[in-house]
């Protein structure tokens, strides 16, 4: 009997084995390099990829970066200043609250609110006030008139959150446990070591096809790779640049290679320390780094050298050349600036982009060819992220336009003067930032746009250094493509079944 027994298990599991991936449950484990730390939408200082899969927005993007509908069936201008939203109804959140055009009121509000302080605001800060017509229609007016409004509503700040339940848990609370009307719904979180999530089986869109999905921290690049090599994880995010030919060559696994894809890493300057407000000063650090050899010697190709933090995909991109390497130059400007014997100054880096600590160590080192001596610090991205905007006076960070496709995201937050991630202080840069967010005219607010960076590259509010490409990494039987927008939509991913 027992013999029959364990003949009927081992039948059993070898059916089991060649089931359609959709005929058992479905579970996907996603490393990532950096540890999630809270979760609310509204007051993100890190990647949304997590809240991407909790929450919905009015508007969505499809794979073909087009515009669609997403909680709001659809949109229209009133007039000049004012946009009409009409809601999909029948949704719920998580918890089974309605959402509704109340809903949508109490999320803007909460991020507008001069009180809030949210670190996200740039992004709607063009909103000034949101007006509920009746449960399902809402009326967003701004403060000017801003042809991007709908493409704001495509991504945070503005997934729309429960206001019952956020007012019934508060932020703290909510940022830890939330709830959205997404495709997931979150089942547990330890900061800094996972995030699970499962189907939400009531979705608007479809019951999702993966049932459960876990997002783990693994900071360390060797580790995570090995997750996905050994079977631990089926996607990964940041494959190291120097594990690429181990993930590309794997029997077991794919190399995904978004070109372009990746955030834009700079270094920030904060204008108001001694000697960053001086142009000759910023132009000699400027002249100081050698882009194309960090680029070629330390990140192995796997990044576009740039002369704008503006994306080559995003509407209003200019093609400015990036500033020559010319340490001769850069000695000669600090000169004239008053520095012939160069000056010591703080740089902080995090461990969070491509070997950021090797690219940190190499511009320390330029910098002091040209007798800037830097006194070095690394901070852990958990740490970095909590001092918004940072005191530098130098510092690394990575950012980007997948928020909008548009060179406003790309610029506005981090070069407007008195914006939360902005360190800088141009006045003319400020003056057309302002007026790019008020044409209408595509063609009129593209040479603005371009103005814009044109100016940035002789004002030199920040050091533009190069744009990564987005690497991932994944098991074979799963089919993701990687999107110029840098999402990971769960919803869409899909697990064929085991051969």
């Amino acid at each position: 009997m027992k013999h029959i027994r364990a003949l009927a298990i081992a039948a059993a599991a070898l059916l089991a084995a060649h089931l359609p991936a959709s005929a058992a449950d479905q579970e996907i484990t996603i490393a990532r390099s950096v540890s999630t730390t809270a979760m609310d939408p509204g007051f993100l200082r890190e990647a949304a990829t997590i809240v991407d899969n909790i929450f919905d927005t009015l508007v969505m993007r499809d794979s073909k970066m087009q515009l669609v509908p997403g909680l709001a069936t659809s949109w229209t201008a009133i007039d000049d200043t004012t946009w009409e939203f009409k809601l999909r109804t029948g949704v719920t959140f998580h918890d089974g609250e309605s959402f509704d055009a109340e809903a949508v009121k109490f999320t803007i509000d909460r991020i507008i609110d001069p009180q809030a302080n949210s670190p996200t605001l740039s992004y709607i800060r063009t909103v000034a006030s949101v007006e509920v017509v009746d449960r399902e229609t809402v009326r967003i007016k701004t403060n000017g008139p801003d042809p991007l409004l709908p493409t704001r509503m495509s991504r945070y700040p503005a997934y729309i959150v429960p206001p019952n339940y956020v007012e019934k848990v508060g932020n703290d609370v909510f940022a830890s446990k939330p709830i959205g009307t997404g495709p997931y719904k979150l089942v547990d979180f330890v900061p800094d070591q996972h995030v699970i999530l499962e189907a939400n089986a009531g979705y608007w869109r479809g019951k999702p096809a993966i049932d459960k999905v876990t997002f783990r921290a693994i900071p360390d690049g060797t580790a995570r790779m090995t997750a996905l090599l050994t079977g631990e994880a089926d996607l990964v995010e940041n494959v190291p640049v120097d594990l690429v030919p181990l993930v590309s060559q794997s029997p077991d696994a794919d190399l995904v290679q978004v070109k372009n894809g990746g955030l834009t890493v700079y270094l920030g300057l904060v204008m108001s320390q001694k000697p960053l407000g001086e142009l000759k000063v910023r132009q000699a650090l400027d002249a100081a780094i050698d882009r194309k050899g960090i680029v070629d010697n330390i990140l192995g190709g796997m990044a576009s050298v740039k002369g704008t933090q503006v994306g080559p995909a995003d509407f209003g991109y200019l093609d400015v050349p990036p500033t020559a390497y010319d340490p001769e130059r850069a000695k000669e400007l600090l000169k004239e600036a008053g520095y012939p014997d160069g000056f010591s100054i703080k740089m902080q880096s995090t461990r969070r982009y491509m070997k950021d600590s090797e690219v940190a160590q190499a511009i320390a080192q330029q910098f002091g060819d040209v007798g800037v001596k830097i006194d070095q610090e690394v901070l852990d991205w958990a740490v970095y992220t909590k001092d918004v905007p940072r005191k530098g006076p130098i510092f690394m960070l990575g950012w980007g336009s997948t928020q909008t496709l548009d060179a406003d995201a790309a610029i506005y937050a981090i070069m407007r003067s008195g914006e939360p991630y902005s360190t800088a202080s141009v006045p003319e840069l400020d003056t057309l930032l302002d007026e790019s967010r008020k044409i209408v005219d595509p063609e009129a607010r593209k040479k603005v746009l371009e103005e814009i960076q044109t100016v940035a590259q002789k004002q030199v509010p920040l050091l533009t250094l190069y744009q990564e490409d987005a690497l991932y990494g994944k098991a074979k039987n799963v089919t993701f493509e990687g999107r110029p927008d840098a999402r990971i939509p769960v919803f869409d991913i899909k697990l064929e079944a085991a051969q």
